[in-house]
């Protein structure tokens, strides 16, 4: 029988045996290259941040948990200050400001009332009383005097005569009540009460200029010329106190924020110059000047990270942009640090 010559082994070609495919240990090697090439390509300058363009952000927050009843704008509409966003329900409120308002008119009243004294009807009616009780005090002494001898002589009880002495020291108390009422009258009120009936009326009155400011808020106005970013809620809904009601990005220009590598955070500061690519190749070229860097870094704590770990530090910053325009928000830029101005 014929043997069959074996064939030479060529590097790189995989060979089927009993254990499998072989690995092709130099195309792999070469695949391996190129994707660590490939991803050093992708990794930015040392020298840029990366970042988004931003504006600055005004959330209108909910006054009460009203419903929603109207809206005015449309996400995306350019408003001007003073401008109506939406308006909630306003029956709660108007009767809230009603209470109020008829609060500040009693406090008021009650106020009048102990600055202007007592009437003259209420002085003739404590003349009156007091006549009254001199007159039953008379009586009653006069029936004491007459009981006491008889008492003495054991014509009556004893008992009949204590009473007697006691109904009149009541008569005579009664005088003294009568007469002190009166006088109490004549005097007027004490500087004390009116004090706090002032106080009552001051307390009344900042509460319906609270409740004025609150349900006049119902109406939610645009502080300041912007761009209506976001209205979270719809026709219908009832957001929760504090809740943002509408978000505006106001601001003439936009700026850059970006978050700053450590190895260049030490040469970065307010001030400095900066050149900003704006759009994902930097179509957009704008100078700018950095005016903020936060000291402390973004996600994660600086005693978390040691050794070269520490190069993960990030720091937020922003940077303004110089005739920047009317760009819309949040397209991706790179910055550049120019130095010291």
């Amino acid at each position: 029988m014929m043997s069959i010559p074996r064939l030479p082994r060529t590097p790189g070609i995989a060979r089927s045996g009993s254990s499998g495919t072989r690995a092709r240990w130099p195309v792999a090697a070469c695949a391996v290259a190129i994707a660590v090439l490939a991803l050093a390509g992708c990794a930015p300058p040392a020298n840029e941040a990366l970042g988004t363009l931003e504006y600055d952000r005004i959330a209108l927050p909910a006054p009460a948990a009203e419903r929603i009843v109207d809206i005015a704008v449309r996400e995306g509409d350019r408003v001007e200050a003073g401008a109506r966003i939406l308006a909630l329900e306003q029956t709660r409120g108007d009767a809230q400001l009603a209470a109020a308002q008829a609060d500040v008119a009693r406090q008021q009243e009650a106020l009048d009332e102990l600055r202007n004294g007592a009437r003259r009807e209420d002085i003739d009616q404590a003349r009156a009383n007091l006549a009254a009780a001199q007159a039953q005090a008379r009586d009653a002494q006069a029936y004491y005097a007459r009981v006491q001898p008889l008492g003495q002589r054991q014509l009556v009880s004893a008992a009949d005569v204590d009473r007697a002495r006691a109904a009149a020291g009541n008569a005579r108390a009664q005088v003294a009540a009568a007469a002190a009422a009166l006088e109490e009258l004549r005097n007027g009120v004490r500087p004390e009460q009116i004090a706090q009936a002032e106080a009552a009326l001051a307390a009344a009155e900042a509460q319906l200029r609270g409740q004025a400011v609150t349900s006049g808020r119902l109406e939610v106005i645009a502080p300041r010329a912007g761009r209506v970013d976001s209205l979270p809620y719809r026709l219908g809904d009832e957001a929760p106190v504090g809740a943002p009601l509408a978000v505006l990005l106001v601001g003439d220009t936009p700026y850059a924020r970006v978050y700053v590598p450590e190895p260049l955070r030490a040469g970065v500061a307010v001030g400095d110059r900066a050149t900003v690519l704006v759009g994902a190749g930097g179509e957009r070229r704008y100078a700018g000047r950095v005016r903020m860097v936060r000291s402390e870094p973004t996600f994660t704590p600086y005693y978390a990270l040691t050794g070269r770990d520490a190069t993960r530090l990030s720091y937020l910053a922003e940077v303004t942009l110089d005739d920047a325009g009317d760009l819309p928000a949040g397209l991706p830029l790179r910055v550049t640090f120019d130095g010291r101005p």
